[in-house]
């Protein structure tokens, strides 16, 4: 067994070797730095990434500080390269190999603009010119027709938000306008049928082929009745004496559409006036209200396309009916034998404003017999009037003859099949 006084020199040896140890140790890692800074200090040539000039090339022009492109071309330069600098705390040992270092990052950046053969200007590079006559655009101030094929289109988006039951609409804009109404003013009118009666509008900022509107419009309703709604926007183009013409509109139903709210949408107009005829033909009616008068003015135009059945002539049967009850019947005079007959029949009911909401017009196009005990053959049939007995133009037609008051209203419609 070891007494005390062995112990106290084993302690002593072991801590004398462990210090020994520990200098050498710290000898050994400065002088690996020391070594490690020495070499950061010299400099070592890099290859240049830069592809060397062949000596039958053509020789590069440089371009001097005042000298201008030409009107049809565009100066193209490129940005100078960035040399990182090297900054840091250096002994006074280090000072001039320090100095040596930067005058030969200098060379180093002479011989790169050197390589690429033309001087710079204002620190840029350039590198040559953009032809603009390769990137020709039509002047905003000339009139293009439309492509062939292509319809007016509206564009614009729909959302609906339920915290605080508004459907809100983003009229944006208006592709290929038909060349007669590109120096008009153009407007939009937006109702949500069939209860909403007074209509937003909406004007275009500039003239053109391609109006802007960037507007929106916000319609109070229900999320139960906003699904049966249609959103119906007619595009009107308004002469500088304030007369209106009629473009086309969009019949947009609501229910199925709400799902992607925001998303774009283009939708093709319904010209007023280009329309095709359909299968039974069209008839084109002018509608007008006086609340003052209690009256209601109808005339029958013409008619196209009709499918006549003899050569009997053709002739047009007018019936206001109010819920289940007819209340009236005009019939116009019949005109011989024509595919497209011009009536401009007018005529005039008697109806009371509390009867709006609950009258119609039913048009029948028909071809009397020569028998006066047989029935006329029925060409076609067209309703008139609200929601509770039209949709669509039908329906669009008897609302704008209510919020136009004495303003004759004038649309195509479609005939259709009895019911």
């Amino acid at each position: 067994m070891f007494d005390c006084s062995d112990q106290v020199l084993l302690l002593a040896v072991g801590l004398s070797v462990g210090l020994l140890l520990l200098v050498v140790l710290m000898i050994l890692t400065m002088c690996c730095l020391r070594m490690k800074k020495k070499k950061q200090g010299q400099y070592q040539e890099l290859i240049s990434t830069v592809p060397s000039v062949p000596s039958h090339s053509a020789p590069v022009i440089p371009v001097s500080q005042g000298v201008s492109a030409r009107p049809d071309e565009i100066p193209f330069s490129l940005p100078p390269r960035f040399i990182p600098q090297i900054t840091g705390f250096l002994r006074n040992d280090e000072n001039k190999e320090n100095e040596n270092e930067k005058r030969m990052t200098a060379d180093a950046q002479r011989d790169i603009l050197a390589h690429r053969g033309s001087l710079s200007v204002r620190s840029w590079y350039p590198v040559g010119s953009v032809l603009t006559g390769l990137y020709s655009v039509t002047p905003l101030n000339e009139v293009v027709p439309p492509p062939l094929g292509m319809a007016t289109r509206l564009c614009f988006s729909v959302e609906y938000r339920h915290s605080s039951e508004q459907l809100v609409v983003s009229l944006l804009r208006l592709s290929n306008l038909l060349p007669q109404f590109h120096s008009n003013l153009t407007l939009v009118e937006l109702r949500l049928l069939p209860d909403d009666r007074r209509p937003r509008q909406a004007k275009a900022r500039g003239t053109g082929p391609d109006p802007e509107f960037n507007d929106c419009l916000i319609f109070q309703v229900s999320a139960v009745c906003v699904l049966r709604s249609t959103l119906t926007m007619c595009v009107l183009s308004v002469e500088k004496d304030a007369k209106r013409h009629a473009v086309g509109r969009v019949l947009f139903p609501l229910e199925g559409e709400l799902g992607q709210a925001g998303r774009v949408l283009w939708r093709d107009l319904d010209p007023e006036e280009e329309t095709q005829c359909s299968e039974l033909g069209d008839v084109q009616i002018s509608l007008s209200y006086s609340s003052s008068l209690q009256r209601l003015s109808v005339v029958v135009l013409r008619a196209r396309g009709l499918q006549l059945v003899t050569e009997a002539g053709v002739c047009v049967q007018v019936s206001l009916q109010i819920h289940t009850q007819m209340v009236k019947t005009k019939r116009s005079c019949v005109m011989k034998g024509e595919q497209d007959p011009i009536f401009n029949y007018r005529m005039t009911f008697k109806l009371r404003p509390q009867h709006l909401d609950d009258a119609c017009l039913r048009f029948q196009l028909q071809q009397p017999n020569d028998s006066c005990s047989d029935s006329p053959a029925l060409l076609g049939v067209l309703v008139l009037g609200p929601f509770m007995y039209a949709r669509g133009l039908q329906l669009q037609h008897w609302m704008d003859m209510i919020n136009k008051a004495q303003e004759p209203v004038k649309l195509w419609h479609r005939l259709g099949t009895a019911i």
